[in-house]
């Protein structure tokens, strides 16, 4: 093996290390890092023991709360997976806006992803998700995969609207070869106005949510204030079958006013 065959070899085996190293992201599952797990367990195991003390007083409910751990994940895991496409959508805006400008400048639509990654790596650093799916384009690209497939791939993937639209957009461009200058700026205005108009919505509901958090806290704070005033005031309500009876439909109907007062604080543009 001569020179040249040697480092057109180490050319491509590091080109497949490359693509090893950035997969494809799944973004309907959510992997939780080791920090992530020992956080919400430890969130799970608190949110259990104020229960106990508030509602129960007994060591069984904590063998009663086990089957219940995969649910608080999967909820936690959809929080997670809900904030991760919201600031993708955000940080999409930016890369388009990078893109526009690359096309404008006369590049290529392969030229201006690469110029947009690294401006994105400079912003977001190299974990973040649009970074990463840029680096992702980049090595396909080598590879010989169109960009158009690429961005089409992405919105199916990221099950997000306004990147679902722009791979399509951006697929029948190509195909018929429109303008791709206007194109990119008409879709970068409608997606700033649709992500200014989502933030100035969070902002307005960041308020009520703040007081949907405290209002949360009310109940237990009042049956904590009670046991603390009037030691024995309570207590017919713990260790017998009538009183955790109680105690668990006020708890129930709890966890559902819970439950709806998240879901109308969260709007969705």
């Amino acid at each position: 093996m001569n020179c040249i065959e040697k480092k057109n070899w180490k050319k491509i085996k590091n080109l497949e290390n490359k693509t090893k190293k950035e997969e494809k992201i799944n973004y309907a599952v959510y992997r939780f890092s080791k920090k992530e797990w020992f956080k919400v367990l430890a969130e799970y195991m608190g949110i259990v023991s104020t229960i106990n003390v508030l509602c129960y007083r007994s060591v069984y409910v904590y063998f009663f709360a086990i089957p219940f751990v995969g649910v608080f994940v999967r909820w936690k895991k959809k929080e997670k997976m809900i904030q991760r496409k919201q600031h993708l959508s955000y940080h999409f805006a930016d890369a388009l806006r990078g893109l526009q400008t690359g096309v404008r400048a006369g590049r290529s639509m392969e030229q201006s992803v690469k110029e947009c990654r690294k401006e994105l790596q400079q912003i977001y650093g190299e974990k973040d998700d649009i970074v990463r799916e840029f680096i992702f384009m980049e090595q396909q690209m080598s590879l010989g995969v169109p960009v158009e497939q690429l961005f089409l791939e992405f919105g199916k993937r990221s099950d997000v609207e306004d990147i679902k639209n722009f791979g399509e957009i951006f697929l029948i461009s190509r195909r018929t070869g429109g303008n791709l200058g206007k194109i990119m700026e008409k879709i970068t205005q409608v997606l700033g106005k649709k992500i200014s108009v989502d933030r100035e919505i969070q902002t307005e509901l960041s308020g009520k949510i703040l007081e949907q958090k405290v209002m949360s806290m009310v109940p237990g704070i009042m049956i904590l204030y009670v046991q603390l005033t009037s030691k024995g005031a309570l207590d017919s309500l713990y260790h017998n079958i009538a009183g955790v009876s109680i105690m668990s439909i006020c708890l129930s109907l709890y966890v559902v006013s819970f439950i709806m007062g998240r879901k109308i604080v969260r709007i969705q543009v």
